[in-house]
């Protein structure tokens, strides 16, 4: 069984319309990748896609697969590309009840966005957003755990 350090959350950063296969046909033909690039997606319906088991390392943030789960909701860009929170109320409840079955499982991992693996430039200890190597998921997922869960024990 693999270790597992962070459960992070990402957006596809494609059109909300993406469909899945899209996706992973990109990963293969464009990126060259192997393995995909995230464990679960969520569509705009809330339903959540497995695309590889948990102990299979995903692609999702350079230089942490090893140790990470991945999850991801179809959309994270408006139509001209630009980075945005367009989640569907149904896509939120299945990543915060995705997000609380997972931190049960692995109870020491750490919730983070993507963009929360970039580096912190000018060394404040935060991540600001102009240091983002990524906008990825397009929201803050530690603010928004936090306003919704202040009593639960989830690790952000």
């Amino acid at each position: 069984m693999r270790e597992i350090k962070y459960i992070v959350v990402h957006c596809t950063a494609t059109p909300a319309d993406a469909k899945i296969e899209n996706i992973q046909r990109y990963w293969k033909a464009h990126l060259g990748w192997k393995n995909p690039g995230y464990h679960y997606i969520i569509k705009r319906s809330g339903e959540i896609v497995k695309i590889t088991d948990e102990q299979n390392i995903a692609n999702g943030v350079g230089g942490h697969n090893r140790y990470s789960i991945h999850i991801s909701y179809i959309g994270g860009v408006d139509k001209d590309g630009k980075p945005i929170d367009n989640r569907t109320d149904a896509q939120k409840h299945a990543l915060f009840n995705k997000l609380v079955a997972l931190s049960e499982k692995y109870s020491n991992a750490t919730i983070l966005g993507h963009r929360d693996f970039s580096p912190d430039k000018d060394g404040d200890g935060k991540i600001e957003y102009y240091e983002w190597i990524k906008a990825c998921p397009c929201f803050d997922v530690k603010e928004w755990l936090q306003q919704y869960t202040p009593d639960l024990d989830l690790a952000v």
